[in-house]
């Protein structure tokens, strides 16, 4: 069976409370159980962690190589500074794609820019708590036609 990380960064922790009109009403727990449902049809393992602190998510990554087959990452506002998180993932070769819930693309100019997508295999954004399974299924095709 192959294993997903799924990480969330700063203030993921807070959805459902934290503007509903831009981030919906679901809490992480209720994404994150979804996720594990979805999972489990896609016969994959999923881990789920969430941290607002930018080295905890650092050493998750690495603690990852040889371990996980995937990453599946919404790195909150980590996406448009973290050169750390970023070079993590490039060290780790793992197969990553990016997820947020909001079109980070619509939203202020300074989120228009993730310093992580060019090291993800894609990202998926603006489509509620559903990018997170649309992002799975990508990430689960992805290893599975590279696996061959």
């Amino acid at each position: 069976m192959k294993h997903i990380l799924l990480l969330n960064g700063p203030n993921l922790n807070m959805l459902g409370i934290r503007e509903p009109g831009v981030y919906g009403s679901l809490s992480l727990q209720a994404i994150t159980d979804r996720l594990t449902k979805l999972a489990e049809e896609l016969h994959v393992g999923l881990e789920c962690y969430q941290s607002n602190h930018e080295g905890d998510l650092i050493d998750r990554i690495h603690a990852a190589y040889g371990q996980k087959a995937g990453i599946l990452l919404n790195p909150g506002a980590f996406t448009h500074y973290s050169y750390a998180i970023r070079d993590a993932i490039s060290a780790v070769g793992i197969p990553t794609v990016e997820v947020h819930i909001s079109n980070i693309h619509k939203r202020e100019a300074f989120r228009h820019v993730s310093v992580i997508a060019p090291v993800a295999v894609g990202q998926i954004a603006g489509f509620g708590a559903n990018s997170y399974e649309l992002g799975l299924r990508a990430l689960v095709q992805y290893i599975d036609s590279a696996e061959g």
